[in-house]
């Protein structure tokens, strides 16, 4: 971009909010950053359910639609901005955005505009923006990233320990229990009112101001302390707390009784408990040791996420974008210790990762993919070979941060998913034609729930070699057989069946009977609907909108998908809370009744569906 044009977006961006109360020199930085974008009137910018924005977008001129589910829900005019809520989540996009007219827009990337959103200014703007977009969206379905912790009453979200102490109690002894406690305030009891020191009352009120340790706590206190309802939504307290300039709140409840001390990093955590942070860890860990260490706060992230009540297929997409992120950094770090690759190259993710449907149970299955002949002298000797150990090494990597492997072998490491682009294709067009060939329809399964997440001059990925597979109707009857294989864990009375015997006998498997029926028909459908690689829930939208499964049918399969997922969730951020490697496997015992009722019900409509399938397959086939 010429350099003529940066004073002119800078004097634009300062203009509008919240631009206009952040530093002149942080503007100026983002504006070098920008790139101008022209939308012709009717282009879709962005469709919801994507990927995570990458850039942060402001109209410079004409207007654009937001649009959920297919209704228009706002139309933002000039200086307006938009896409920022997936970009500092890492979730998939909530809404679609489309040019009302012709339109030019600034496009800020997530670098440069992070530095400006994480400002004091542009937090208020954001919570009222974000408060904003709840009102318009009013009883209608939340989109994906409009499920988050604002909406939470506060009480809800206090993670510190309370500490009560008496007007007397020394500031020395205050500090020691603050420490003890892990906490950043002690709430002082007053009798009729309370009173507040924070950490940086004791920077500010006693160390700058010489007083003595001993001195009571009453001395460097603020009273009366300003106090929060416990079901007031957190978003409203956050403004009151960017409005005022405060950073803590004593929560009462209703009684008056203090239940702990909310902070405005409690509550920034809107962001920062979220992947974001995480994310910018990852990506800036300069050897291996640093990444293990970042990666080691992806689990706390997910029982975070829980405990603030965020969607549990929002949950796994997170841990999913932060899993692409450390698989980058491996991959990152591997090619600087091998050298320069031979070839263009991309890493694949499969499985539950590609899908961004991965837990902290998941393995991570992987496959790569390069650009070479077969006849390419350097083929055998120097080609392979460098993806081959490249696949290793990063996948020691990832050991160490705390993902394994695929016990199934479908992993990188395996010398049978490093393969050359044209390789890929043609096994692929060889199980499109004859889907009876061996493991045709296993490799298929994988390789149509693969997703780029690492890439060297190429973009390819051998998973567009199935975006035609709707017309060929054996490999399609084949799938749906397939996807017949897994059946969820109803007995012939209605019961929950458990494994009868080994290490889980007693218990029911999660994975194995509430998951993967629900994937595997998904991911049939959702190829019959002329989609390839996308998540579970999208496949089961586009194949009830193109008819491949009935409306209804598609709705229970995800209703019932986000059942299942939300008790895998559950169980597992109970097993991380109690230091156990997590699993799938419940014991339907410690289910309460009206949770197994639940659960059976969603088996038996799984299995209900199944039985459509099976009986369409049998009058296609007569």
């Amino acid at each position: 971009m010429p350099v003529s044009v940066v004073p002119e977006i800078v004097e634009f961006l300062r203009a509008y909010p919240p631009f206009d109360a952040l530093p002149a020199s942080d503007v100026e930085r983002a504006a070098a950053a920008t790139e101008v974008e022209f939308h012709r009137a009717g282009t879709v910018i962005f469709s919801q359910g994507t990927a995570s924005n990458e850039f942060l977008r402001v109209i410079r001129a004409g207007a654009v639609e937001i649009v959920l589910d297919g209704r228009v829900l706002d139309l933002l005019g000039v200086g307006e901005m938009f896409g920022h809520a997936s970009m500092l989540s890492g979730l998939p996009t909530g809404f679609s955005a489309r040019a009302a007219e012709d339109t030019l827009t600034y496009r800020i990337p997530v670098d440069a505009a992070s530095v400006l959103l994480g400002q004091r200014a542009s937090l208020r703007y954001l919570t009222r923006s974000l408060l904003a977009d709840r009102y318009k969206i009013g009883s209608g379905r939340a989109a994906p990233s409009d499920r988050d912790q604002l909406t939470q009453p506060v009480g809800e979200l206090v993670r510190e320990r309370l500490v009560l102490c008496q007007p007397s109690t020394s500031i020395r002894e205050a500090a020691r229990e603050m420490t003890a406690r892990g906490t950043t305030a002690v709430v002082v009891d007053l009798g009729s009112s309370l009173g507040i020191m924070t950490d940086r009352d004791l920077r500010s009120r006693v160390l700058a101001a010489g007083r003595s340790p001993d001195t009571p706590v009453s001395e460097a206190m603020t009273s009366p302390a300003e106090t929060v309802a416990a079901d007031r939504p957190a978003g409203e307290v956050l403004l009151d707390m960017l409005d005022r300039g405060f950073r803590h709140f004593p929560v009462c409840s209703t009684t008056g009784e203090v239940l702990g001390v909310i902070s405005e990093s409690d509550l920034v955590a809107v962001q920062t408990r979220s992947s974001f942070s995480l994310r910018r860890a990852v990506s800036r860990a300069s050897d291996v040791t640093e990444l293990a260490q970042a990666a080691a706060g992806l689990r706390p992230t997910v029982v975070n996420l829980h405990a603030g009540h965020m969607a549990p297929l929002d949950i796994e997409a997170a841990y999913s974008i932060v899993s692409d992120a450390v698989t980058r950094r491996a991959i990152e770090f591997s090619v600087e210790e091998l050298g320069e690759p031979p070839t263009p190259f991309a890493w694949l993710a499969l499985g539950s990762q590609a899908r961004r449907e991965a837990v902290p149970s998941s393995d991570l299955d992987s496959a790569i993919v390069f650009v070479a002949e077969d006849t390419d002298p350097r083929y055998r000797d120097v080609i392979r070979p460098y993806f081959e150990t490249l696949a290793e090494r990063a996948t020691l990597i990832m050991q160490a941060c705390g993902f394994h492997p695929d016990t199934h072998r479908a992993s990188a490491s395996d010398p049978l998913f490093v393969r050359s682009l044209d390789s890929w294709q043609r096994a692929g067009r060889s199980w499109l034609e004859d889907p009876t060939l061996d493991k045709a329809l296993v490799l298929v399964s994988v390789l149509v729930d693969s997703r780029l997440v690492f890439a060297v001059e190429t973009s390819e990925s051998p998973a567009d070699t199935f975006r035609q597979a709707s017309e060929y109707p054996a490999l399609l009857r084949q799938l749906a057989r397939f996807s017949l294989s897994h059946r969820p864990p109803t007995g012939f009375l209605g019961g929950l069946v458990v494994e009868d015997s080994g290490e889980h006998r007693g218990q029911l498997d999660l994975k194995t009977g509430g998951a993967l029926p629900i994937v595997d028909l998904a991911r049939w459908a959702g190829m019959a609907a002329g989609v390839t690689s996308a998540s579970t829930a999208e496949r089961l939208r586009a194949a009830g909108h193109a008819g491949i499964l009935s409306q209804a049918d598609a709705d229970t399969l995800l209703e019932s998908f986000e059942l299942v997922s939300g008790l895998r969730l559950e169980h597992q951020v109970a097993q991380l809370v109690a230091g156990v490697e997590p699993d799938d496997f419940v014991d339907p015992s410690e289910l309460s009744a009206l949770t197994r009722s639940y659960l059976k019900e969603a088996f038996r409509a799984v299995a209900a569906v199944q039985k459509h399938v099976t009986s369409e397959l049998a009058l296609a086939t007569r």
